[in-house]
């Protein structure tokens, strides 16, 4: 595998992990500044130049993209793409990452834990937005940060009037959330890296500073992880269209709670707490992925006339609700159920002898006339202009379906 890895930082600890782990493998690895890239374009030929000269083929891109070159950084992943190269995460995956409040609406409408977040503009909405999300004290954040930089919390509602002025009086987009006590100064780092949590950590603030990055002098901890703290960072990084992902969730006394999902982590942290090698299971599954790739069935499966990809949601006292999938008759309209989500649950290709609860949602594949038709006549004229042949970010994720120990 030719492997191409974005950076603007070659001696940084991350970049020569990964290349490091790239040339144990025997692997052809370059390190190339994201700025350094040319954009061409022209009818059936995206182009790109680096350092003045045509780019060589690679089969694999690396993105390590720093905040403040993500426009640029990210029309050059997206120019790899457009050039067919696999790209270990998506020009839309970093950017969902990397604007706080994208991510959090992205996530707001799965079952994932978040912490209770307003944003508002005007000077009259903030005391309103504040009891909202349960009074002083609350947390102020940039929505555009990282390593801890821009998180403020505000013990008092007076406090956090005149921080939430300043910070807009400097054009500055903040986030009101939530502050949850009971994680006060501690939080967990997981390492995604496809459908599995490699690596994870607990990270500690010191003394009476109450973010727990490492950058601001957080100790970490090695730390096995639940089941469902697993499948939260697993579903959280898959939904905003990350492949390899940090995901930072807070411990609350309802479960996980998701602080941010960034699309660049650092190793040396994580690698360095719990004697893991993350950066080869980044380049493992990069080179898996370049051998057997997953298709996008966004843009694959749409390719016929009035078929696509829609998400049906099966209310209380639907029709559905207690058959099993193959009394629904679905397959006879033409429909095909990819995944069913029922709770924070996601299980792809689901049996057929599965019995449907009220609240469950399916990806389907079909005819998009049939499954219209299969929504509730009330139900109907509130969701149709969101069903569309191509309106879903949860790409599949391994189910216990077909597990010998399962009925």
């Amino acid at each position: 595998m030719k492997l191409a890895i974005l950076s603007c930082g070659p001696k940084s600890y991350s970049t020569m992990r990964l290349k490091e782990a790239a040339l144990q493998r025997g692997h052809d690895v370059k390190v190339l500044n994201t700025l350094k890239f040319s954009i061409d374009l022209q009818r059936g030929v995206p182009d790109l130049y680096f350092r003045q000269k045509p780019l060589s083929h690679y089969d694999a891109v690396l993105p390590r993209i720093g905040a403040s070159i993500t426009y640029f950084g990210t029309a050059v992943v997206r120019q790899f793409q457009e050039m067919d190269v696999f790209c270990a995460n998506t020009s839309h995956g970093i950017s969902n990452s990397r604007d706080k409040l994208r991510s959090l609406q992205i996530l707001s409408r799965h079952h994932i834990g978040i912490p209770r977040t307003t944003f508002v503009r005007d000077k009259q909405d903030v005391l309103p937005a504040i009891k909202r999300v349960g009074g002083a004290p609350v947390i102020i954040k940039l929505i555009e940060g990282t390593q801890g930089i821009g998180v403020l919390l505000a013990e008092t509602e007076t406090a956090a009037e005149s921080i939430i002025e300043l910070l807009q009086s400097q054009k500055q987009n903040v986030l009101i959330q939530k502050f949850v006590a009971e994680s006060k100064g501690k939080d967990i780092r997981a390492f995604v890296v496809g459908d599995r949590v490699v690596a994870a950590m607990r990270r500690v603030a010191q003394g009476q500073e109450f973010r727990s990055n490492v950058h601001r002098g957080g100790v970490a901890e090695a730390v096995e992880l639940s089941p469902e703290y697993i499948e939260t960072a697993v579903r959280a990084a898959q939904i905003l269209g990350l492949r390899v992902a940090g995901v930072d969730m807070l411990e609350s006394k309802t479960g996980p709670q998701i602080m941010e999902v960034n699309s660049s982590p650092g190793l040396e942290g994580i690698e360095t707490c719990t004697g893991l090698d993350v950066a080869g299971a980044v380049i493992d599954y990069i080179a898996a992925q370049v051998d057997f790739p997953e298709i996008d069935v966004r843009q694959r499966l749409t390719v016929s006339k009035g078929y696509g990809v829609s998400e049906i949601f099966i209310p209380e006292g639907s029709k559905f609700v207690g058959k099993s999938i193959k009394e629904t008759n679905l397959r006879e309209q033409d429909i095909n159920i990819l995944t069913l989500y029922r709770g924070a649950k996601s299980i792809p290709n689901p049996r057929e002898d599965r019995i449907l609860e009220s609240n469950d949602k399916l990806l389907c594949f079909g005819k998009l006339e049939s499954m219209r038709g299969m929504v509730p006549a009330k139900t109907r004229r509130r969701r149709e202009p969101k069903i569309s042949d191509l309106q879903t970010n949860v790409p599949e994720q391994k189910s216990d379906d077909n597990a010998k120990t399962k009925g």
